[in-house]
């Protein structure tokens, strides 16, 4: 299920973000990614989406991730190592799969990531779990 087309996108606040590979939607906790068929991630396309992250985002504000994978499309796993190394705004990774081979790509790029990544069955399921992170709801209930 596309995210314009959840409930969550009428619930909850955010801007989209729409690039020649895909789009994005920028929301207060997280940023949803919807990349298009037969795109390969690489470092050009994870640094335009670093550099939107971080125009977009108050300083200091962490935020989650949700790779929302309706497409089939390819992603270089070296990248989570790279940017472990270099980003710290991220708080956890929700990667939603349609099919078994996206599923077992997920658990793959799983080694790389250094923080929380969550496989998920569907698009609720990624948003419910980020919603709920400890992490934004000490966040949230500062604010």
């Amino acid at each position: 299920m596309k995210f314009e087309d959840s409930k969550y996108s009428e619930e909850i606040p955010y801007v989209k973000k729409e690039f020649p590979f895909g789009n994005l939607y920028i929301t207060k906790q997280f940023i949803l990614s919807e990349l298009n068929e037969g795109v390969h991630v690489d470092h050009h396309i994870a640094s335009e989406l670093v550099s939107l992250y971080l125009k977009n985002l108050p300083s200091g504000r962490k935020v989650g991730y949700i790779a929302n994978r309706l497409n089939s499309y390819s992603f270089d796993p070296q990248l989570w190592v790279e940017f472990n190394d270099e980003y710290d705004f991220l708080v956890a990774c929700a990667i939603v799969s349609y099919s078994n081979f996206s599923y077992l790509s997920a658990s793959l790029e799983k080694q790389f990531f250094s923080k929380s990544l969550k496989r998920c069955r569907s698009l609720e399921e990624a948003i419910e779990w980020m919603l709920n992170l400890k992490e934004f709801k000490k966040e949230f209930s500062q604010n």
